[in-house]
């Protein structure tokens, strides 16, 4: 009770993201509502569940093909985006105890849904058996979720805050899988948040074969050096070296009437700003095309979250894009001269732009 209680003040009704805001996710959400549609055979007769339903970001598409659905999400602001868009909204978060409420209710799903939520979920046990009791008999279980091999290899530290609970492996997931009566059988490897991988799940009382990709995937993160201490000891280091060189970037003294802003008030921002020890004023204010976040405050400084529009008004000459795993998005509010600073797999790249 006390970890749920912890998640609901994160969670709360003025909880910010809404991810419809990235066209990136939608055309990903998309494209993974054709595949699941034509692979399971999901038609008016079906239902899909997803938990951390959000806005409605992907089961509008799965109401668009009259299949039916229905969303777990526990933050109103998003929830009532989702029912905007006449989607129906159990407004929760996901537990044992809900579970077995709409299992007794016949709101069983073929297929259930939880993108990039079980990181961020207190108690991992007890919403992985909810997922198993959301199923039918017959049902697969799909959750997707950045890899926490790449946090390592590829020195992704920001992907490290405050709603997250745990950080998994395919290894770990398979594990949890079992404990909880969970067969993993299939691991798809996703470019989409920088490197993320997507799980299916099945009942191990049902006689289904385990793809090769799970064999893979496990023994790449053992051959990876996860799971041993000196390669956390190495990314420890690493990180601060980063730290150090974006810190010396932000401070040059070379370049006279500097005017640093930041595109993309996201988490990622947040953990970045927080690990430097940035001067007030040094950057003067970040964009953001979320509604929600503008005229909002980010940390640590109280920095300003202003539109895009606003950004070019205030004549930057240089912009940190935060949200390196989205650097496309920036792209269309570019007309000017000016010097792009992407933070991309952190390392630093400094680019002279012109769109028209």
């Amino acid at each position: 009770a006390e970890a749920y209680s912890r998640a609901a003040e994160l969670f709360n009704e003025e909880y910010a993201y809404f991810s419809s805001f990235s066209t990136e996710w939608l055309e990903h959400s998309k494209r993974y509502v054709e595949d699941m549609t034509v692979r399971f055979r999901l038609g008016s007769s079906s239902t899909v569940v997803e938990v951390a339903a959000n806005d409605g970001y992907l089961l509008q598409y799965v109401k668009e093909k009259s299949i039916g659905c229905y969303g777990i999400e526990p933050t109103a602001s998003t929830a009532n985006a989702a029912r905007q868009k006449g989607i129906e909204i159990v407004q929760d978060f996901l537990s044992t105890s809900l579970a077995q409420q709409l299992r007794s209710q016949g709101k069983t799903a073929d297929l259930v849904v939880a993108n990039n939520v079980l990181a961020h979920v207190p108690d991992i046990n007890d919403f992985s058996n909810a997922c198993r009791l959301l199923m039918k008999p017959n049902g697969v279980f799909t959750c997707e979720f950045p890899h926490l091999m790449n946090l390592i290899s590829q020195h992704q530290f920001d992907t490290i805050y405050h709603e997250h609970y745990s950080y998994l492996s395919a290894t770990s997931v398979a594990r949890l899988g079992k404990m909880h009566g969970l067969n993993l059988f299939r691991v798809e490897q996703l470019k989409i948040h920088g490197g993320s991988n997507r799980y299916w799940l099945k009942k191990l009382d049902l006689d289904i074969n385990t793809e090769s990709s799970v064999e893979k995937i496990i023994h790449l993160e053992n051959q990876s050096g996860l799971f041993n201490p000196q390669e956390w000891d190495q990314f420890s280091s690493k990180v601060s070296k980063i730290l150090a060189d974006f810190l010396e970037w932000l401070r040059d003294d070379q370049v006279s009437e500097r005017r640093i802003f930041g595109y993309g008030a996201a988490a990622k921002a947040s953990t970045l700003l927080n690990s430097t020890e940035i001067a007030p004023n040094l950057v003067k204010a970040i964009a953001d095309l979320s509604l929600e976040k503008q005229r909002r405050f980010m940390p640590p400084h109280g920095i300003r979250i202003i539109s895009p529009e606003e950004l070019f008004l205030e004549k930057p000459t240089d912009v940190i894009i935060f949200p390196w795993n989205k650097k496309c998005a920036f792209c269309w509010y570019c007309h000017s001269f000016i010097y792009v600073y992407f933070v991309y797999n952190f390392k630093c790249i400094r680019r002279y732009l012109k769109y028209n």
